[in-house]
């Protein structure tokens, strides 16, 4: 399931978030992230990277690392995403890709965070291009975003604490580009459970909600990015798992 895929993308979209980030300036805002700005959005993302090295010298179970801040000034904060980026791909593409490590979310290998670490640059990549108003021209490719759905319905989305909350049905997510489903099943005071639907035909009387669109448009919609996917049934449901 891992593998050059995430290697690739983590590169080609670090590169591209870099783009967009200088081109966008560091004092844009970044309209899905309320309150910040681009330099924030860059400072962020050289600390989730420096905390990823980290873990990956983490045995399973450990806590989660406190990595040092970014430099507040953008040129040196660039600096910093450049080198914690470098310091990363080569820890990432050195490692046996199967060892256990230290992570948040269940299964840390090197391999599982060459996927977290794609998908969170290509999430905020998104972020860098509304920003510097060019997310028009970004569509992610069909097996990313497919992939990028998985993770966040499998294994991001679960994590926290469920306990309170009262959603109960079930919602079917459909990206036909990718030729990919996943029937999410939401049960009252625990984490969502999220798996290939048994039955790829399901009908609307078989789902209280369907979530539908390209696997681009789904992603973002579970990122809780602007999204062209389209939702039937309880729209409340649909709205559980976005970015959480």
């Amino acid at each position: 399931m891992f593998g050059e895929m995430h290697h690739q993308a983590l590169k080609e979209q670090s590169a591209a978030f870099r783009a967009a980030a200088v081109a966008a300036g560091p004092d844009a805002p970044v309209l899905d992230c309320p309150g910040w700005d681009v330099r924030k959005l860059v400072r962020h993302l050289a600390r989730v990277y420096s905390m990823a090295r980290m873990f990956l010298e983490l045995e399973p179970g450990a806590d989660r690392p406190r990595p040092p801040a970014p430099p507040e000034e953008f040129d040196a904060a660039l600096a910093a995403f450049d080198e914690r980026l470098a310091e990363l791909t080569t820890d990432l593409s050195t490692s046996d890709p199967n060892r256990p490590v230290g992570a948040f979310f269940p299964g840390g290998t090197p391999a599982s965070w060459a996927r977290r670490m794609a998908h969170e640059t290509a999430i905020h990549r998104l972020d860098a291009a509304r920003a510097a108003g060019e997310a028009h021209e970004l569509i992610f490719a069909p097996d990313l975003a497919a992939d990028g759905i998985d993770e966040m319905l499998t294994v991001i989305a679960p994590l926290g604490d469920w306990s309170a909350t009262g959603h109960d049905g079930r919602v079917l997510y459909h990206a036909a580009d990718a030729g990919r489903a996943w029937l999410v099943r939401l049960h009252p005071g625990s984490a969502p459970e999220a798996g290939p639907p048994a039955d790829a035909a399901l009908g609307p009387d078989e789902v209280d909600a369907t979530v539908a669109g390209t696997a681009d448009a789904l992603y973002r919609r579970v990122w809780g990015r602007p999204s062209s996917a389209v939702v039937t049934g309880d729209t409340g449901l649909a709205e559980v798992i976005a970015g959480r």
